[in-house]
């Protein structure tokens, strides 16, 4: 059975990799800086390894014996700190294999779209170095960029205006066409990555089965929740003033602050004369086939009768108070 060392175990991104790696028949090892973070969890019995990307022997030690390395990533705005995650993964990727020689493969989620060019925004241009240092530490590897997450419906800044007021909010213009993908299809990416070897190593632009506007979205939700749901464009300073409520109480947020940045990612997304967040995934699936999820399928999965999170106890795991 081959060891999988996974970066990001933890967290609504990871516990789908974690459940995919081991019913596809791999052995995940997840690296932590909290030895405490999957306790409490379905995957309570998973190997654990002590590892902190900001300290890159600590990664060099837990890539011993694996035959690959699956990594899902915090965004960082800080451009240095991305540096120091590239070095600790691609550090990683030489040290690992069960001889020691490299890693077979490394898989990475970019957790958002990437352009081939840097764009002045600190998450987005962080990805793009984080990359970088995948391409030059010589390890194979298979990279994926998903465009947005169906899962975003169900986060608590999302969530509770759909359940409470049937109206879907989101930054996104009327007009702005996008592939949404849900999360248990990201990991299925991931695992394909790491079983087609052959699948010479590149960038993959990934996106769900169906391109859709606001209104389109709002209609697949309101088949899925069973009701009507509308849409309601968002400004993406209106979006930002309104994360920055649900976190500290206060739609004033200083410049500069995550808000302002996820403000700016937006507003770039919906400034664009071509939508850069649709995919045509003919060409992927034909390399990685899998069976991608509409959103009304998905949508059909969830709890709209509770506004809560149903990630936030997978955040919390292991968490100590």
């Amino acid at each position: 059975m081959k060891k999988v060392l996974v970066i990001g175990a933890t967290g609504d991104q990871g516990h789908p990799l974690l459940r995919r790696l081991v019913t596809e028949g791999f052995a995940p090892v997840a690296a932590l800086r909290n030895p405490d973070a999957l306790s409490g969890t379905e995957f309570s019995t998973i190997e654990t390894v002590a590892a902190d990307l900001h300290e890159t022997e600590t990664f060099v030690k837990a890539a011993s014996g694996v035959s690959a390395i699956a990594v899902n990533l915090p965004f960082t705005y800080d451009l240095d700190e991305a540096r120091q995650f590239g070095a600790a993964i691609s550090a990683a990727a030489r040290a690992g294999g069960v001889n020691g020689n490299g890693a077979e493969r490394v898989v990475f989620n970019t957790s958002c779209y990437v352009h081939d060019s840097d764009l002045g925004l600190g998450g987005h241009d962080g990805r793009r170095i984080i990359e970088q240092a995948i391409f030059d530490c010589g390890v194979p590897y298979a990279i994926f960029e998903p465009v947005v997450f169906m899962d975003n419906m169900i986060r608590s800044w999302c969530k509770p205006s759909i359940v409470n007021n049937d109206i879907f909010a989101y930054p996104a213009g009327p007009t702005l066409d996008i592939s949404w993908i849900c999360l248990e299809d990201i990991a299925a990416f991931m695992v394909e990555g790491i079983k087609r070897s052959h699948v010479k190593s590149g960038r993959f632009a990934i996106g769900g089965p169906e391109t859709l506007r606001g209104d389109d979205v709002a209609e697949r939700l309101s088949r899925g929740a069973g009701r009507p749901i509308k849409f309601k464009s968002l400004s993406p300073d209106e979006f930002a003033a309104e994360m920055s409520l649900l976190v500290t109480g206060s739609r004033e947020y200083a410049p500069g602050s995550l808000y302002e940045r996820i403000s700016w990612f937006y507003q770039w997304y919906n400034d664009q004369t071509v939508s850069p967040l649709t995919v045509n995934m003919d060409s992927v699936l034909a390399q990685f086939p899998i069976e991608l999820t509409p959103l009304h399928e998905w949508a059909a999965k969830q709890d709209w009768t509770d506004p809560s999170d149903p990630a936030l106890g997978v955040r919390m795991a292991g968490k100590k108070t």
